[in-house]
């Protein structure tokens, strides 16, 4: 079975390159972040079409998760157990969706950003993440995948100059500490081992041609529960994806499970 993520940065906007993209890769269950749209405004006939169940959680053009699935879509979630929220007043954002999928319970995550490390956006963040983990502990003894956009860069060899982000979130203490939170429980990084750094990233800003100048962060990830690690034959991250006029920021990242 073959399982990615990518935060797509608009499906309305890209759905012609996640059609090519399921194709070209023959993907079994793709996870997708930052839909930016409500579930009635998404295209999905052609998904369907091609024989994909889709479930999607989606308010506004902010955010938005789905899971795209031709092996199952069973026992959906919309948010995770003791998932807080944010706003004025406060309300759950459409940032996790659930589902088991040929016997993997897959989960598409679009972590808070985080904005500044002196923001409420950032204790935001790391709460979630830290609820995040709690719930995770009810998954691990069984095949489960968290994955997308984490917003995080782990190592320094995640981050293209780390002298640039010396006061940024994503690479701070505490979110770092956050990551590895998951790894000390026993989740994997699935992908690492097969798409080892330095200078493999997940994301290029548009900013000042950072993708053609490999100026980038890996931030996208496949974490899974040990039942799910030991069966990952193969990953990889389709750094082309992210070419080409009307690209995502993103680029999708691919796990083969036997």
């Amino acid at each position: 079975m073959r399982i990615a993520t990518w935060n797509v940065n608009s499906l309305r906007s890209r759905i012609d390159r996640v059609e090519a993209f399921l194709e070209r890769h023959d993907v079994d269950v793709l996870a997708l972040q930052e839909t930016k749209a409500r579930v009635d405004q998404l295209p999905l006939m052609g998904l369907q079409a091609r024989g994909y169940e889709v479930a999607a959680a989606g308010t506004s053009q902010w955010n938005g998760v789905a899971i795209i699935s031709r092996v199952g879509l069973d026992e959906v979630e919309v948010g995770f157990p003791g998932m807080p929220g944010w706003g004025d007043p406060v309300e759950p954002e459409a940032r996790a969706i659930g589902a088991v999928c040929g016997g993997v319970r897959v989960w598409s995550l679009y972590v808070p950003n985080g904005r500044k490390v002196d923001d409420p956006h950032y204790v935001y963040k790391l709460d979630w993440l830290a609820r995040l983990r709690e719930a995770a502990g009810a998954w691990a003894d069984t095949p489960t995948a968290l994955v997308g956009d984490w917003n995080i860069a782990p190592r320094d060899e995640d981050v293209f100059d780390m002298k640039q982000f010396a006061t940024s979130t994503h690479v701070t203490p505490r979110e770092r500490a956050a990551f590895q939170a998951f790894l000390d429980a026993g989740w994997v990084d699935v992908v690492r081992p097969h798409a080892p750094g330095p200078d493999v990233y997940t994301y290029w800003d548009y900013y000042r041609q950072r993708y053609e100048r490999n100026r980038g962060l890996r931030i996208d990830f496949v974490v899974g529960s040990p039942s799910f690690a030991e069966r990952v034959s193969g990953a990889f991250i389709d750094r082309e994806e992210r070419a080409g006029k009307g690209a995502s920021d993103h680029a999708p990242v691919v796990v083969d499970v036997d």
